[in-house]
């Protein structure tokens, strides 16, 4: 395939907002075109909040319609879509035939109930239940996730408890790319990295612990094949693209997994060591690891609160989950609902005229995870901790910055100790790297240069993982080499470390989750 004919549509979806993105390869290098930006707005129903669903499918059915329109202005041909999203939520569909591996099948399939928030109060109970089943050390040792009560085996859990009609009326789970890559095409495909945040993936060879599920009392029967990012499933429906006025356009399986897609997009160059440095996927949430070749699976790498998930091309992408952005973004909101309209940059700027290290926080603290209420929910902790009242935008925000900045260095010592890797630079991609404040506060925490860039490695990976299907790439060597050679890296450099840096430690330390 020439890569001069061809463009990629890459559906990133957000818990904020998504993206269709158009992505083309040129002589020199990425192309990259925003073609439609849509709102994630879920829903409070009696049952509780659910995402929008079908309201999101019209939105990436209209992102498809608006790529395949800019490809034709440019020249090209749109060849292919794929969609990543979050990680772990999932919906159930009855009916149909489930696929994987080469194949798939196509018919039927209506979705069962709107698919819930992974933030939903009863997967705490949930995660409870199942651990006075499961021994904490032991469910990590099969699973090799991060225990946390967002994951898809809590998840179903509730469900099986909760909702047992809904679990009845299933006949497939598939997880959300999943879904919206089944009522693009009508095939049931299991991507691979998405499966591997459900916590019911053996992380050695990459399949499911049917025997995990069986031994909990809950559906295997629901799950098909596994398959590698990069697989072709199959065209999108003729009725779709007749609907939308578009020629033939197929489906390939991204990174599905919107961090594995952002990872797979790092523009590392392994020629400074290839062991030698981190990645930090930054937005709504923080994703902070490092790529390894196999699985950590020990006592001491649970109790970090790491995790192994799969990543484009087998790697296993070694990372901890911190609250990321998100306590930011709840901050604006609820000064929103106060008469405070303040924009992203104006409370960064606030943030940085702001006293350092005045309020500190643990990102981790339960309560911070679930939406609305962040001022009072800070201002309790402050209270709670002994510290100082976070008491204006710019306080607040400071506090959430230094917090999250913290919480890096203590990771990134976490996971050297536990890999044996001396890290040396962080690669921060997403658009979490637009806050120079955290990006600056992260290097002089961390004392290694932080490299930024691209802004928009979900979409480029995603696309860029399609573009390997097709062989315009042969590798995720070669897409990361592409990337480095199209996109901009702007690098900070410590600074002088805080005076009292030591002291900030000790108390960062201390703070309850």
């Amino acid at each position: 395939m020439s890569m001069d004919s061809y463009a990629f549509a890459a559906m990133d979806l957000g818990a904020e907002s998504g993206r269709a993105m158009l992505i083309a390869i040129t002589d020199s290098g990425i192309e990259l075109h925003e073609c439609r930006r849509f709102a994630n707005q879920p829903l409070p129903l009696p049952s509780g909040w659910h995402w929008n669903t079908t309201g999101l499918f019209a939105e990436i059915l209209e992102g498809l319609k608006a790529c395949d329109q800019k490809a034709s202005e440019m020249g090209r041909s749109l060849v292919s879509v794929g969609v990543d999203t979050w990680g772990v939520d999932f919906g159930f569909l009855s009916g149909g035939h489930s696929g994987g591996g080469s194949g798939g099948n196509s018919g039927g399939g209506s979705l069962v109930g709107l698919p819930r928030l992974y933030r939903d109060p009863s997967h705490g109970p949930a995660m409870e239940r199942v651990l006075r089943r499961i021994e904490p050390a032991a469910l990590y040792a099969r699973t090799g996730i991060q225990l946390l009560s967002i994951n898809t085996l809590f998840q179903l859990e509730a469900r099986r408890i909760d909702e047992p009609a809904l679990l009845k009326a299933a006949d497939h789970l598939l997880n959300t790319p999943d879904l919206f890559h089944f009522l693009l095409s009508g095939r049931m495909h299991h991507e691979a990295t998405i499966a591997s945040t459900t916590q019911m993936v053996d992380p050695r060879t990459g399949d499911w612990d049917r025997a995990l599920l069986k031994m909990l009392d809950l559906p295997d029967g629901l799950l098909g094949a596994i398959s590698p990012a990069g697989t072709k499933i199959g065209p999108v429906r003729d009725e779709l693209c007749r609907h939308l006025g578009i020629g033939s356009v197929e489906v390939v399986l991204p990174g599905s997994h919107d961090t594995a897609s952002a990872v797979a997009a790092v523009p590392v160059d392994e020629s400074l060591g290839s062991d030698s440095w981190a990645y930090l996927s930054s937005g709504t949430w923080s994703l902070l690891g490092v790529e390894l070749e196999a699985p950590v699976l020990s006592e001491a790498s649970m109790r970090a609160g790491f995790t192994n998930e799969r990543g484009v091309g087998g790697r296993i992408r070694y990372l901890k989950n911190i609250a990321g952005l998100w306590l930011v973004q709840e901050v604006k909101r609820d000064l929103e609902r106060q008469g405070q309209v303040i924009d992203y940059p104006e409370l960064t700027r606030r943030a940085g005229e702001a006293e350092a290290f005045r309020t500190l926080l643990n990102p981790a603290h339960g309560a911070f995870a679930q939406p609305g209420g962040m001022i009072a929910k800070l201002e309790a902790y402050a209270t709670q901790t002994g510290q100082p009242m976070p008491d204006t935008p710019g306080r607040m925000v400071r506090c959430c910055l230094e917090s999250l900045a913290l919480c890096y260095r203590k990771t990134l010592e976490d996971a050297s100790r536990l890999t044996g890797r001396s890290i040396n630079r962080l690669h921060v991609v997403g658009g979490g790297g637009r806050n120079e404040l955290l990006n600056q506060l992260t290097a002089d925490l961390l004392g290694i240069p932080v490299m930024v860039g691209p802004y928009e490695a979900t979409a480029i990976g995603n696309a860029l993982t399609q573009a390997m299907a097709f062989g315009v790439v042969d590798s995720l060597e070669s897409i990361r080499k592409l990337v480095r050679r199209s996109t901009p890296i702007r690098t900070w450099e410590p600074s002088s470390p805080p005076a009292a840096l030591a002291d900030v430690l000790v108390r960062y330390e201390r703070l309850p989750a």
